[in-house]
């Protein structure tokens, strides 16, 4: 890690509190230290009995973990969020026009501002979708964009998740638990709510739907099943909404639409909000051996008669290759510069990029350009020479497989130990919404937390947690 200290959210880079968090400060300093850690057994508890979990892999089985969760607010000021919320919503706006024009004139790529290996060696890439434009345009419906901060006013995007990214129900639950937990903090704080993402949600589907729905549009969630890492979330999302959760084999095509078996036999859908990955989506079109789609999806799809959530072939957009050319995608849709930067980062398949990641690599942090989850990475600093030299050999073997960058010295915010408060490190993933003539960025999002001293990976799957992201009012 960076000999910097970093700069932490409640107290800066001084001893002074800093201002959004000055009522919290004030309230913290009179609380008795056994009810705080009272309430957090209790929050734990509460997080066990609703099932807040989550499935780690790469075992001979899946192991289901509790989600852990922390006390203490991450709170942003209205200014700030305001200053994201814009960057948010411009990146977002761009992401779009670039998935529209990759699968239609790819005019970035005659401008030679994108190269075209860039989509034709891309796995993301897929070609099912060359001429296809989804119902109003939207290709992300949902969107999770990572920031992390180094600094009063210094924000980054750290990755784009615009196939199916989660976590919003552990932003609400997270939410939920602290307005029970301490509704003292409420009254004091004004904090702008997040509960009303699922209608926001439903809503935005629904504006979603294909031109020739008439009347109510019917949405319902796909989920993999039970053993999906995030099955909890896509159960909750649907109850939340009040809509039908189905699996594949719950559908079929009947008729030129898609439909779903109830009780009273099969119901056509206009909105499906798929949280299966693409190539499991249809057997048909994709993978053929896949039980967790359905057959024909993608012909009713093409045919413009059901809205799938996100579009088929968006994950070139969180592509982290394609991550690195952002600014210059903002700025060719946009017209605009970039209002929140990129990450510096190097693309290990050019031959310099490479050499400096080979001759820096226990300076940075090496990720896959297809990896998630904070699996497949490396993180220099805290690598052992074993660990380094088994990378450069991944690297030397296929260098486009990576993407590096530097080990950014990311903000602190106090967590809530035995000892009292003491900093770790945390990102941001606000949520976006899409619908025609649309963006909303829900005011705050998941805050995740390196439990760990000094640990910079705040990956649930990798030993982090999560707090409640406060936005206040002005």
């Amino acid at each position: 890690m960076s000999e910097t200290q970093p700069f932490d959210e409640m107290w800066g880079t001084g001893d002074t509190v800093r201002a959004p968090y000055r009522r919290f400060h004030d309230w913290f300093a009179d609380e008795e230290p056994a009810r705080l850690r009272a309430k957090q057994r209790e929050a734990e508890e509460l997080f066990r009995l609703t099932g807040i979990t989550f499935n780690v892999y790469g075992k001979a089985e899946a192991e289901e973990r509790l989600i852990p969760f922390d006390i203490i607010p991450r709170i942003i000021s209205a200014t700030e969020w305001h200053r994201l919320a814009r960057g948010i919503e411009q990146r977002v706006r761009a992401i779009n026009a670039f998935l529209h024009d990759i699968y239609h004139k790819q005019e970035i790529v005659k401008a030679g501002r994108l190269p075209l290996e860039m989509i034709a060696r891309n796995e993301a890439f897929l070609p099912h979708m060359i001429g296809v434009t989804p119902p109003g345009g939207v290709y992300t419906h949902i969107v999770g964009i990572d920031l992390v901060r180094t600094g009063p006013g210094e924000f980054h995007v750290l990755e784009d998740n615009a196939r199916t990214p989660s976590g919003v129900s552990y932003m609400l639950e997270n939410r939920e638990t602290m307005l029970q937990m301490f509704p003292e903090l409420f009254s004091q704080n004004r904090v702008q709510p997040v509960q009303n993402y699922p209608v926001d949600l439903l809503r935005s589907l629904a504006a979603s739907a294909p031109p020739e729905c008439s009347g109510d549009p019917v949405v319902a969630v796909l989920t993999p099943g039970i053993y999906n890492s995030a099955y909890f979330e896509h159960a909750f999302l649907a109850d939340q909404m009040g809509v039908a959760l189905v699996e594949g084999h719950d559908l079929r095509v009947t008729d030129g639409r898609v439909a779903m078996r109830t009780t009273r036999g099969y119901r056509p859908i206009d909105v499906l909000y798929r949280r299966v990955d693409d190539d499991f989506l249809d057997p048909l079109n994709f993978n053929p051996d896949s039980a967790l789609g359905v057959p024909g999806i993608m012909d009713v799809y093409r045919a413009g008669r059901i809205t799938l959530a996100n579009a088929p072939g968006t994950g070139i957009a969180d592509d982290k290759a394609i991550y690195s050319y952002m600014p210059d995608i903002v700025e060719f849709y946009t017209g605009e510069r970039p209002l929140l930067p990129n990450v510096p980062t190097w693309r290990c398949s050019e031959p310099e990029a490479l050499a400096y990641v080979l001759d820096h690599l226990e300076e940075l942090v090496v990720k896959e350009v297809h990896g998630s989850g904070g699996y497949g990475m490396l993180i220099g600093p805290a690598a052992t020479r074993k660990d380094l030299d088994a990378f450069r050999r991944k690297l030397q073997a296929r260098p486009g497989n990576y993407i590096a960058q530097p080990t950014l010295c990311l903000s602190t915010v106090p967590i809530f130990a035995r000892a009292g408060l003491t900093p770790r490190h945390v990102d941001l993933r606000p949520f976006v919404l899409v619908s025609p003539g649309r963006v909303q960025v829900t005011p705050g999002g998941l805050t995740r937390v390196a439990l760990r001293k000094g640990s910079l990976v705040v990956n649930s799957s990798q030993g982090g947690g999560t707090k409640d992201t406060w936005v206040l009012e002005e």
